[in-house]
This record gives C-alpha cells, sequence and structure tokens, in this order.
C-alpha cells in the first residue's frame, strides 16, 4: 500500500473511530442520569440540630431515602446565617449527592442584610422545589408580666423588652423590626444568637424576655408552661396552638412573617437529576407519616408545581423581604 493509501484508511480509520466516540458520548448522559442515585445523598443544614431547619430535614431525609433507594444523611454546616452550609453545596460538584434544605433566610433575606454575599442564591445555586412551611412565634418567659400582644406593647413603654432570634439578618431578625415598628414609641431590643437552641435556652432561663421564631422548637417549652405563647405571626391559628391568637387578631396586621424550607442543589444540577429529585419530593410531602410528624412540630407541606415555579417563589420572596430590610436598616453584618 502507498504512502497516500495508507493515509487515507487511517484517515478513514480515525473518522470512524471519533464517530464511534461521540454516539457512545451520546449514549452515556442518560445512561448517568438513569443511575442515579446510586450512592448515599448527602443534605446540608446551615443552622444547628434542635431548630426548625434541622427538624423538618431529619423528618424528610428517611423517606426521601426511601423513594430514591439510597440512604440521604444530614450534615450540619453551621455559621453566617447558613451561607457556610450554602456556600458549601455551592462549590460542590453537580452530580446530585450534596443538596441543602435551605430555609427563607439564607436563601431570600441575606441578599439584602449582607453587605457582601459569598454567592447569589438566584443565580448560583440550582432551586428544586420548596418542601414545607411554619409561620413565627412570639413568645416570652413565664415570669414576663404580658399575657397576649397588646400587654407585651404597653410594656416595652415602660422598660426595655429584648427578644432573641435565631441570628442577625434571618427571618426571625426581620420579624423582630417589624415588632418593633408595632411597638414603637416602646423599647423592643433585638438579641441576635446563633440559633434558635441557644436563644430559647436564655429565654428559659430569665436572661432574655422573649424569642420570635419559628413554631417548631418553641412548642416543647410551650406545652410545658416554660415559655408564654404570645402570638402566632400569621393570619390563621396555628393547629397545634388553636388558644394562641395570631398578630392579625392583636390589631397588628403587618407583623407577618412565615418560613419556607426548600431543596436546593450546586449550580448546573443536570434537569434530569432535578427532575427525578422534584418527583420524589413530591411524594415526600405526600406521605401521610411525615405530614403527621411535620405537622406535629407545627410544620405543613409546601409544595411548588415545578422548579421553575420555585424559582419565580424565590425572586418575589427575594423582592418582598428586601423591601422590608432596606426599610428597617436591619443589617447581619
Amino acid at each position: 500500500m502507498s504512502g497516500l493509501n495508507r493515509s487515507r484508511a487511517s484517515g478513514r480509520f480515525l473518522a470512524t473511530l471519533g464517530a464511534l466516540c461521540c454516539v457512545i458520548g451520546m449514549g452515556a448522559g442518560p445512561a448517568q442520569a438513569d443511575e442515579y442515585p446510586s450512592k448515599p445523598i448527602t443534605v446540608v443544614v446551615g443552622f444547628p440540630p434542635g431548630g426548625s431547619n434541622d427538624m423538618v430535614a431529619r423528618i424528610l431525609a428517611p423517606k426521601l431515602g426511601e423513594i430514591l433507594g439510597v440512604p440521604v444523611v444530614i450534615l450540619n454546616k453551621v455559621g453566617s446565617n447558613a451561607l457556610i452550609g450554602t456556600e458549601y453545596v455551592v462549590k460542590s460538584p453537580p452530580d446530585g449527592y450534596t443538596i441543602t434544605l435551605g430555609s427563607a433566610s439564607p436563601l431570600a433575606i441575606s441578599p439584602a442584610t449582607y453587605a457582601k454575599m459569598p454567592f447569589d442564591p438566584l443565580k448560583d445555586l440550582t432551586g428544586i422545589t420548596t418542601v414545607a412551611q411554619t409561620p413565627e412565634m412570639l413568645s416570652v418567659n413565664a415570669s414576663v408580666p404580658a399575657k397576649n400582644l397588646q400587654e407585651l406593647i404597653a410594656l416595652s413603654k415602660t422598660r426595655r423588652v429584648t427578644i432573641a432570634s435565631s441570628g442577625n439578618g434571618g427571618l426571625p431578625h426581620l420579624a423582630i423590626e417589624l415588632l418593633r415598628g408595632v411597638a414603637s414609641p416602646g423599647d423592643v431590643v433585638h438579641v441576635p444568637y446563633k440559633g434558635a437552641g441557644p436563644a430559647l435556652a436564655d429565654v428559659v432561663g430569665g436572661h432574655v424576655d422573649g424569642i420570635l421564631v419559628d413554631i417548631s422548637p418553641q412548642l416543647p417549652l410551650v406545652k410545658e408552661g416554660r415559655l408564654r405563647a404570645i402570638a402566632v405571626t400569621n393570619t390563621q391559628r396555628a393547629v397545634l396552638l388553636p388558644d394562641t391568637p395570631t398578630s392579625v387578631e392583636q390589631g397588628a396586621p403587618n407583623l407577618l412573617a412565615f418560613n419556607w424550607f426548600a431543596i436546593m442543589g450546586p449550580p448546573n444540577l443536570p434537569k434530569p437529576i432535578v427532575d427525578k429529585l422534584y418527583a420524589a419530593l413530591v411524594k415526600v410531602t405526600q406521605s401521610p407519616d411525615v405530614i403527621e410528624s411535620w405537622r406535629k412540630i407545627g410544620v405543613e407541606p409546601f409544595i411548588q408545581p415545578s422548579p421553575q415555579a420555585f424559582r419565580t417563589f424565590m425572586q418575589r420572596e427575594t423582592e418582598s423581604w428586601g423591601k422590608i430590610a432596606k426599610a428597617s436598616g436591619a443589617k447581619a453584618d
């Protein structure tokens, strides 16, 4: 065979090999998507154990694992109002094995309360869906001489009233700013903690007058009589606390705040993986045992019609809480 013929034969061989590789490559993507998941999935929670994010995640994880056929484990990476844990997910490989259960504070409020964000929640995360929601609740130490919201406001006009939150710049912080507006010119002071657990400990211990965070971590203490529930910051009373009036009922229609919990992944998470996670999460939120467990801690299922609808929801929440943060001047740092 001449050199020219050998060259042509070699060229044909390389072209055929290249075409074969393309065919194999084209088939690899769907095959990999079909294989997901094939190992444990980690759900990162940016708040400490004992808070509502952690409680919601630990009820969700076993059922999600059952549906997907792999273990789902919780990893608490705490700090900076959940920004540390969320950034960890942002920097994780987009393979669906590291996701986060976030909430309104790090995902929709922090962009307005932090001078510099390590990531953009709308651009640097792949949204899948919300899974649950719960209103905030205002409670006080049992020794505080106030039985309702109006009495607490009146008390703030005679002395300083200290209200704890789970951290600077989050939803509870902004809810307290709304309370300060309602109580003006009363003296209501925000006292930030690193998580709901430490905040509750100090309220029960009498070091702080009250607390305004999600219902979930407060429920046991209210039922034990160690805290007195003052108001649920919603338009409807909580099912588990039917005798606790809402802020609206008590003449404070602007004191409204509810928290939502959502599953998000790293940027560029492939659509087949997003769709598989979304379908599994829909099943989780429809599970009677999950619903029952969530309701015991004051949480209700809250699913979006699609991942695209969740993005629209996130945009609205970011805009709405951004306006409240700007008006109050609340800052996280």
